[in-house]
């Protein structure tokens, strides 16, 4: 092995790390090492041995009188981000479900979540909505406090999004319609304790 076919290939005998000539590879059966002759068997990915080829400059550099990239001042400006504005370059560019975003715009999206293509979770506000309602009846007059509480998250999940898996809202009836009966049943019991204390 030469040298120069030694520097792009380095592979390494794994028992005397001497260089083991591409030829020998991907042959289906073992071989032996031509320094230590141990028995190996040796394959690769066929990219591995294609010969490397110098990449060109990435993105166009700026001219006179052409917008710049917000973040590369030397290259060419060739979009917008859609989301702040700024000239961005074919480096910086994310295309996003139609959307042209840049690197700063992509990372603020999804730390904030408000990007539903790159939400993995949320929160099951429903689920929980329904289990404020149901959870405290083993300790019924823990709904005095719960039942309110209840209502008023399924009142506020209601426009936010559900799963990110297609859900029907009927969690959120059901906890309506149970938190509401709750908070009926305890007025009518206070009302009835009120009228007899009176009495």
């Amino acid at each position: 092995m030469s040298p120069g076919e030694r520097s792009l290939f380095p592979l390494l005998c794994s028992a005397c790390h001497t260089p083991i000539p591409a030829a020998l590879c991907n042959s289906g059966e073992s071989i032996h090492c031509p320094h230590c002759s141990i028995q190996l068997q040796v394959e690769l990915f066929p990219a591995i041995l294609r010969p490397l080829h110098e990449g060109g400059t990435v993105g166009l550099q700026v001219t006179e009188g052409e917008a710049s990239c917000f973040y590369h001042p030397d290259k060419q400006a060739v979009k917008i981000c859609s989301s702040c504005g700024r000239f961005i370059c074919s480096l910086c560019e994310i295309d996003l479900a139609g959307r042209c975003l840049c690197p700063v715009c992509l990372e603020q999206g999804r730390q904030n979540e408000q990007l539903s293509e790159l939400v993995t979770k949320r929160t099951l506000h429903d689920s929980i909505a329904l289990n404020t309602t149901f959870l405290p009846l083993l300790i019924w007059p823990i709904t005095l406090i719960t039942a309110p509480i209840a209502f008023y998250l399924a009142i506020t999940a209601w426009r936010k999004p559900s799963s990110i898996l297609p859900r029907t809202r009927i969690r959120l009836i059901l906890a309506l319609l149970f938190s509401a009966l709750q908070i009926i049943g305890w007025l009518v019991l206070c009302i009835f304790l009120f009228q007899k204390w009176n009495s």
